[in-house]
């Protein structure tokens, strides 16, 4: 019988690499580090990403779980390496150091900052914003990977489309059960915000551009399909 998937993941913005755990695939499903690979590309992707997506490459590992590209039924551990490392090893340092980084002690607004410093009784931030990064959903991404994988073993297909940036609005045609996904995941991969609307696409993108300009950023909704349920 499947067991419940679970899934947990480890390491720091600026620290050698994350770590990544998923148990619960069954054994037999291929699964090949370009797959992951693939997906974490795609993350990087799309206008307004930050300098960090310029300087990964993203070459996740399998390091244990999967045997002449399939799975064994056991935990699949995955290794994703920071190449911005190199350039924190003062700040990071895992051993004890007699020269440390100066603390951080001003917490960025919105952020789990000023909460984990509380929580954890530190007067280094650092200790909490290298873990509440947005570097951390790079291997939630890898991990996704792994359980998409499965799920299109079993004949279901999953994509995605965005709908809204800001004020812009996409007026898109319903997806239905006739709706070719392979195409609608053509067009939402080839836009720069993931809108199957070029017109749309372009005012999405002045408008991202146009808050950057501010000093500001803006939410949006998406949708997520899901067909052979």
């Amino acid at each position: 019988m499947l067991t419940r998937l679970k899934f947990l993941t480890a390491g720091e913005s600026h620290g050698p690499g994350l770590t990544g755990i998923i148990e619960g695939l069954p054994a037999g499903i291929p699964l090949r580090v370009a797959d992951l690979r693939a997906e974490l590309k795609r993350r990087q992707q799309g206008v307004g990403r930050g300098k960090r997506m310029q300087i990964e490459d993203e070459q996740v590992e399998i390091h244990s779980g999967v045997r002449y590209g399939k799975t064994l039924g056991s935990p699949v551990s995955l290794w994703l390496p920071n190449r911005d490392w190199k350039n924190w090893q003062k700040q990071m340092k895992i051993e004890a150091s007699d020269d440390p980084a100066t603390p951080v002690t001003l917490p960025r607004p919105g952020h789990a900052d000023l909460a984990g410093a509380l929580k954890y009784d530190t007067d280094d931030i650092r200790n909490i914003l290298e873990r509440a990064s947005a570097r951390e959903t790079a291997m939630r991404v890898a991990l996704g990977a792994t359980a998409k994988r499965f799920l299109e073993e079993l004949g279901i297909r999953i994509t995605s489309q965005v709908v809204q940036i800001g004020k812009v609005a996409a007026r898109l045609n319903p997806v239905t059960p006739e709706t070719d996904l392979a195409e609608l995941e053509r067009q939402v991969d080839v836009s720069l915000v993931r809108c199957p609307d070029e017109k749309t696409t372009r005012l999405m993108v002045a408008e991202i551009e146009g808050a950057g300009a501010e000093g500001d950023s803006v939410g949006g909704r998406f949708e997520v399909i899901a067909s052979g349920l």
